[in-house]
């Protein structure tokens, strides 16, 4: 990379030696655009490696309002909460442009050099401060630079705290700290001082050092390394770091006093956007230095969630009659007590509801039936009868615990009460012990008798369905799946087949063969039989094996490339009205026929970048969100199955699954051989797991509180009533709150899930969960109560609803703001309590969400922009991932690494350890070494350069030499143990999750220029080895492969 060395900004009163700049490539988000919503002067700014170009819509009052789209899920577009910070002073801003200063200076930029001063350096003992609101001018001559303070292990309120580092400007050292507990003191040294840096140097070499210039006089201070740090870690990258005092023990959160507020106690907490944040974390260093006893930092003592998602289970102990975490799970379990601390928290504030979601065996959710009486309900808000009601006139009323009103309690469900109050037959009422209940329903909850599974299949029959072999899978699969459908013997079922005309097929039970009747005017459809295209399975299931038989070869020889899908899913419509159902629509072509025909629109690269790229992502024909509204009307889910080679516009496609509770299942360029398992798999589970049909749910919640915005795969049919025509386990819902209330005056708030349903067997039901959740005056137990996997879920979500309305950098910009806010504004809250100036600290409970933030920014849905994505599969993950529980959308945006080349050496009689998740890291793969990546969708085997021959040809099954091309192999089992072995591993992988099936793709690292490449596109997300304060950086720009293998993480 060549220097940039007429890009200088001048700095008053600077020394003139040269430091280091990182290369510009290092900032993979930056562009020069502003933010909207925060005010920003000058040319330019400060560098910030993840801040977007382009006007930042919705996130400030200042910002242009963004456009409003009918493919949102519900409310007011999410992010526009208004910012509560204020730019600092003109005299405290900095102008100077985005390159790295040189040593030239000027008067002019006095305002500069005295908000560096202020961000990074203890102030002059020689000059008091100057008054407030007037500039403080440097004095004249030349200035040695002081020392920089870094961060130190900090313990979060109250027990133990991770913390992030940051430098701008300059190459990112090695290494961090996280949740270091403290060590005892150290004798008093000074620290090193870091020297300014200049851009016109030459590149960076691997072996060059950072010059240490004369130490500044410094207070005495005592020296506490992290403990659990190894020894120094060596690195090409290098960063001077001060000395600093450990934070005083105090018994509740700790803190720090910022820079700004020693040097001008008056002015109070430092506030600003975006910029004056990056400007003070500029002062922030992680590296060691030569010569220091501080080792720096180690990259291995990082905290990553090896784990996985970690289910709150400690809140049950606090209020055992909550719902289990599995079933609905709060942003955060503190619920702020007025408005002015709701704005200071900066996260969402919601909850991710997963209502049907799977439960160990031995605590399945207990039925209820109240026969004759009824369920038991408060009159006035309709809550449900829970364990935190209470009963009161000797058993006779009881207390709603939401609304507070006193209800009578029916003859036939009064027990007296014992000595402390409550009900003698409390062990023996789910209803009243148990968070999860399910009430079985009476005919009051029904408009018309339950509906019978229904299952009908609009299937395209063109030539690429067929040559591809898509149509023989899907029909197999089907038949092998009869036996096993929910709800015999009431299940019905019906088929149409498609291309340039319409197939239907009567499948009457008095018929020993299936009749196929053919119509071909698209414009106005019609039925050509009333009766027998939907029937019952058990009746007519010899026709219908029958015409499973016939399928693949009825359309064997077509040469028809037309798709008339719109006419074709009036048609099922039309069929499926009377009683509604699952639709399962199998498409490989784009609609070209007919109503509802899409043009190509995903290769016009003029729109990408501009502010109509979000239109790509959204439904180009409107029939088709009108086709999902009369689908959820008749209660009709819709599930997308799409297979396409070439661009087949998901974004429309996808709406009709959006909009009436379905799913999207994607497969680009499908081929038989590599994704017929992957297919197998998902079909059978959609068809053969429990499904809640014809349902509705609503989330109810205490005084003072409320659900403004819903996210997810639903209609919204009022305020808060969410109809979903199917819904199953695999589906989760999130909701944002809001306060009703300026001042909160009840001490718990308390939320109810009901979901109104039929089961497969035609039983109404309502399943009902119950949570309850303090209500805080303290910021501080609002983060310590932080969930991060319901955040990261919520903040998920968001960004991809904001990205139907605006660019994906802005999207990706909403997420870096709010996640900016909310450290500052924890640092803020102990700033001036305690004189720790220089740090950032946040707490233990969201010490993974900067880098969740990162692995959201690096998935398919938000990453990068045209180049990075096909426009189908991004608009595919999205669909996904608004429906995805917390467990599974946290495994996909940080996958899981194992390495597996011990266990296909070892014998099952030697004994083999548990697989052990690694960090996604450059530094965890070896080129001895076989690695598999699992994001819960897709398994990526890395077959590293150095293996044996033998074992590389045992695992692929075909001699390597003459088979380049591991993209076409498949993964199967051969006749070899090594093969068996990894079969038998990955078997093990797919049992944790039955919820998907994970298809395989062989990757084999190769000593040539792309090494890098298939580095990065294993990994899928990649992170430093370094942690800037509020990130982890994308991956180091590096000159070569080696430097490049050794700083990607």
């Amino acid at each position: 990379m060549q220097p940039r060395g007429k890009e200088q900004a001048n700095f008053p009163g600077r020394p003139t030696q040269p430091f280091l700049a990182a290369p510009q490539s290092s900032t993979p988000f930056r562009s020069p655009g502003p933010v909207g919503g925060i005010e920003v002067s000058g040319p330019s700014r400060a560098i910030s490696p993840f801040v977007s170009s382009g006007p930042m819509t919705g996130l400030g009052a200042s910002g242009s309002p963004q456009n409003m789209s009918p493919f949102l899920s519900s409310g007011p577009a999410i992010g526009t909460q208004p910012s509560s910070y204020r730019a600092p002073p003109p005299s405290m801003r900095s102008n100077g442009p985005s390159s790295p200063p040189t040593s030239s200076f000027s008067a002019q930029d006095a305002s500069i050099y005295q908000q560096s001063q202020a961000l990074g350096f203890p102030p002059a003992p020689m000059h008091p401060p100057p008054p407030i609101g007037q500039p403080h001018m440097p004095p004249s001559g030349n200035f040695r630079p002081q020392s920089q303070i870094p961060l130190v292990p900090m313990g979060p309120p109250p027990q133990g705290s991770s913390q992030l580092t940051s430098m701008s400007n300059m190459p990112p050292p090695s290494g961090s700290v996280f949740s270091a507990p403290r060590t005892p003191p150290q004798p008093l040294l000074q620290g090193y001082s870091n020297v300014p840096q200049r851009a016109n140097v030459p590149p960076f070499q691997p072996d060059s050092q950072f010059q240490a210039s004369r130490p500044v006089p410094q207070p005495l201070m005592q020296v506490y390394p992290a403990a659990h740090v190894p020894p120094i870690h060596t690195s090409q990258y290098h960063a001077h770091q001060s000395l600093v005092p450990p934070p005083p023990p105090v018994g509740g959160p700790m803190g720090f006093n910022s820079r700004e507020q020693l040097q001008h106690p008056l002015t109070g907490p430092p506030i600003g956007g975006v910029q004056g944040l990056v400007e003070e974390f500029q002062s922030l260093t992680v590296g060691s230095v030569p010569g220091a006893l501080d080792p720096g930092v180690d990259a291995k003592s990082l905290p990553r969630p090896l784990n996985g998602d970690e289910e709150p289970i400690k809140l049950l102990e606090m209020y055992p009659f909550n719902c289990h975490p599995r079933f609905m799970r709060l942003t955060t379990h503190a619920i702020p007590n007025s408005q002015s601390l709701l704005s200071r928290w900066h996260l969402p504030l919601g909850a991710v509801v997963h209502p049907l979601a799977e439960a160990p065996d031995g605590e399945e959710v207990p039925i209820v039936n109240f026969g004759p009486a009824g369920i038991i309900r408060c009159r006035r808000c309709r809550t449900y009868v829970n364990p935190y009601v209470t009963f009161t006139d000797a058993g006779r009323k009881w207390r709603c615990n939401l609304c507070s009103l006193l209800n009578d309690v029916p003859g036939e469900y009064y027990c007296a009460l014992d000595a402390t109050g409550r009900r003698c037959d409390l062990d023996q009422r789910p209803e009243l012990s148990k968070g999860s209940v399910e009430f079985v329903a009476s005919t009051e909850y029904m408009v018309r008798p339950p509906m019978p599974p229904l299952y009908f299949f609009l299937i395209d029959v063109s030539v690429s369905a067929v040559c591809s072999g898509l149509l023989e899978i899907v029909a197999k699969t089907i038949k092998s799946c009869l036996d096993d459908l929910p709800g015999f013997p009431r299940t019905q079922i019906g088929f149409i087949t498609f291309d340039s005309t319409l197939h239907f097929h009567n499948l009457k039970s008095s018929l020993t063969q299936p009749q196929m009747l053919v119509v071909a005017d698209l414009d106005d459809v019609f039925l050509p039989l009333p009766d027998d295209l939907l029937v019952n399975l058990s009746d007519s299931r010899h026709v219908v094996d029958a015409f499973l038989d016939s399928l693949p070869s009825m359309f064997q020889g077509t040469s028809n490339v037309e798709s008339a899908f719109g006419p074709a899913l009036k048609a099922a419509f039309m069929v499926m009205s009377q009683l509604g159902g699952k639709l399962l629509i199998f498409q490989s072509t784009l609609p070209s026929l007919g109503v509802g025909r899409l043009r190509l629109r995903g290769d016009d690269l003029r729109m990408y970048g501009t502010d109509k790229e979000h239109t790509l992502r959204l439904p180009e024909d409107p029939f088709y969100k009108q086709m999902a509204a009369e689908f959820t009307k008749n209660q009709i889910a819709v599930d997308i199955y799409a297979f396409s080679e070439k661009y087949s516009d998901i974004a429309s496609l996808g709406s009709l699954a959006k909009y009436t509770g379905g799913q999207v299942y994607h497969h680009p360029s499908f081929q038989t051989a590599v994704h017929q398992e992957k297919l197998r798999y998902e079909l059978a589970r959609n068809l053969t797991r429990e499904t809640a049909w014809e349902a509705v749910m609503r989330i109810r919640c205490g005084k003072g509180v409320r659900f403004t915005t819903y996210h997810g795969h639903f209609m919204l049919r009022s305020t808060d009533l969410l109809a979903l025509p199917a819904v199953d386990c695999d589906k989760a819902f999130a909701m944002q709150l809001s306060l009703e209330e300026t001042l909160m005056t009840t001490q718990t708030v308390y939320f109810q899930v009901a979901l109104l349903y039929t089961s497969s067997s035609g039983e109404r039901r309502i399943r009902v969960h119950t949570t309850a959740a303090p209500v805080v005056a303290d910021l501080s137990e609002m983060y310590r109560q932080a969930d991060t996997g319901a955040i990261v879920s919520l903040l998920g979500r968001l960004a991809i609803e904001n990205s139907l309305s605006q660019k994906l950098e802005d999207a990706r910009q909403s997420l870096q703001l709010k996640l900016v806010k909310s450290l500052k504004e924890y640092r803020n809250l102990y700033v001036v309590q305690h004189r720790l100036g220089g740090r950032l600290i946040f707490p233990e409970s969201l010490k993974f969400l900067p880098l969740y933030v990162l692995s959201l920014f690096k998935s398919v849905a938000l990453r990068g922009g045209y180049a990075d994505s096909p426009l189908d599969e991004r608009c595919a993950a999205g669909y996904n991932m608004m429906i995805l529980p917390i467990s599974r959308m946290l495994k996909l945006i940080y996958p899981g690494l194992f390495r597996i080349d011990e266990n296909l050496l070892k014998d099952l009689k030697e004994g083999q350890e548990p697989l052990r998740q690694l960090p996604l890291s450059a530094q965890s793969l070896d080129p001895k070494g076989v690695y598999v990546l699992d994001d819960g969708f897709n398994f990526i085997i890395w077959l590293g350069r150095m293996l044996s021959s033998d074992l590389l040809n045992n695992i692929v099954g075909v001699e390597l030499a003459s088979f380049p091309d591991l993209s076409r192999v498949v993964v199967c089992e051969h006749d070899n143990e090594i093969s068996k072995r990894l079969m038998r591993v990955l078997k093990e992988l797919r049992a944790k999750d039955p919820s998907s099936y994970q298809s395989c793709r062989l990757w084999l690292c190769r000593l040539d220029s792309s090494s890098i490449q298939a580095i990065t596109r294993l990994v899928k997300m990649v992170t430093t080895t370094v942690i800037v304060p509020f990130f982890y950086l994308a991956m180091l720009a590096s000159a070569s492969s080696n430097s490049c293998l050794q700083h990607m993480e």
